[in-house]
């Protein structure tokens, strides 16, 4: 088998077999230490000693050993670290990639902030794209956190990521979404129970993620579907209020979607005017005494601000969330801006002509 490394091709080394010639170096150092130690003490005729001199000379040679061992052990502990880091940094540029700061006129910033301190990437999901159909945007937030959160999130924005361009509705869009997650715990329960050599009906009951589904078109009108997730916030010059109040449907995952799925219809994101999509650990963050963020209030006092851009809105109302939770958060958070910064005057020459066709 070839491995493929920065030297180029090599033979003799599988991906399912760990190289250990790092853990061998790691180790060899203390070994040889420790093997010193013991070697003075059984050889060295001051360490049989048991005068004053001999007993400080003894505790020196083991105190500098312990010392040489704490020192290469944590070095070698904050290397393992940085790597992880370094990783965990690459996992999330891939699953959580930065949306285009400008997608078909519209300004676009998003950013997560992770309850873990250390950790890159979390339940948390978001991707805008531009397609022929519109602008498509996806939030959404999985049960629970770890290892099993993250590959679920990059099973549904995978398939997003395909699905957003193919599909011409976003009900067809939500049922690849639905399909894909299914097949994901699947093979995951497939994974988990080997031995079973059967897959249950609901392999993993308790998982399910809220998915919020949005489209604006060339025209502003913006359409969604909601499984379960906090619909955005609209701000239009200094109010602040929910996109819709609809009620939404169950999230994907322990029920099926039902065989019909009508679109909502939003009405229209005018020039100038802002969408903010979140997640619910932001509303559900609370101070040292309980009480709750407000996450509108942040919202209202962000839009006071000199320059009100997509990324000063991010930045404020994190600021305003880690202070109200003294900067520990109880859950991630994730936060997606879309301003329409299209040309109002295209824009409303393009309204007054659609409205001369209507009248028509």
């Amino acid at each position: 088998m070839i491995r493929i490394n920065a030297r180029g091709p090599t033979r003799g080394w599988s991906a399912r077999e760990p190289d250990r010639r790092p853990l061998c170096r790691a180790l060899g150092l203390p070994l040889a230490w420790g093997a010193m130690a013991v070697l003075y003490k059984l050889v060295c005729p001051l360490a049989r000693q048991d005068g004053l001199g001999a007993r400080l000379a003894t505790s020196a040679v083991f105190f500098t050993v312990g010392t040489g061992l704490m020192v290469h052990l944590s070095r070698t502990l904050l290397r393992e670290l940085r790597q992880a880091r370094r990783a965990a940094g690459a996992a999330q540029s891939v699953l959580l990639r930065p949306p285009p700061p400008r997608l078909d006129g519209l300004s676009i910033a998003a950013a997560q902030l992770s309850a873990d301190r250390g950790a890159a990437i979390g339940g948390d999901l978001y991707e805008a794209v531009a397609t022929e159909h519109g602008v498509r945007v996806v939030m959404g937030d999985v049960r629970g956190h770890g290892l099993s959160a993250i590959g679920t999130a990059a099973a549904v924005l995978g398939s997003f990521r395909e699905a957003a361009h193919d599909e011409p509705g976003l009900d067809r869009v939500l049922r690849r979404l639905d399909r894909a997650l299914a097949r994901h715990l699947r093979e995951r329960a497939r994974a988990e129970h080997p031995a079973s050599g059967q897959v249950p009906d609901t392999p993993v009951a308790e998982e399910f993620v809220t998915v919020l589904l949005l489209e604006i078109d060339r025209d502003g009108e913006v359409r969604a579907l909601n499984c379960g997730h906090p619909w955005p916030y609209l701000l239009s010059g200094a109010r602040v209020e929910p996109l819709t109040r609809a009620d939404p449907l169950p999230p994907l995952g322990p029920f099926p979607l039902p065989p019909d799925l009508p679109v909502l219809e939003c009405g229209q994101l005018p020039p100038g005017e802002t969408l903010v999509l979140y997640t619910d650990g932001a509303e559900d963050a609370r101070d040292a005494r309980g009480r709750f963020f407000s996450l509108p209030t942040a919202l209202s006092e962000a839009l006071h601000a000199h320059s009100v851009t997509p990324q000063t809105i991010l930045r404020r109302v994190f600021t305003a969330l880690l202070r109200h939770t003294g900067g520990t958060p109880a859950d991630d958070v994730a936060l997606l801006v879309v301003r329409n910064d299209r040309d109002p005057h295209l824009w409303a020459a393009r309204a007054g002509a659609d409205g001369q066709a209507t009248a028509v």
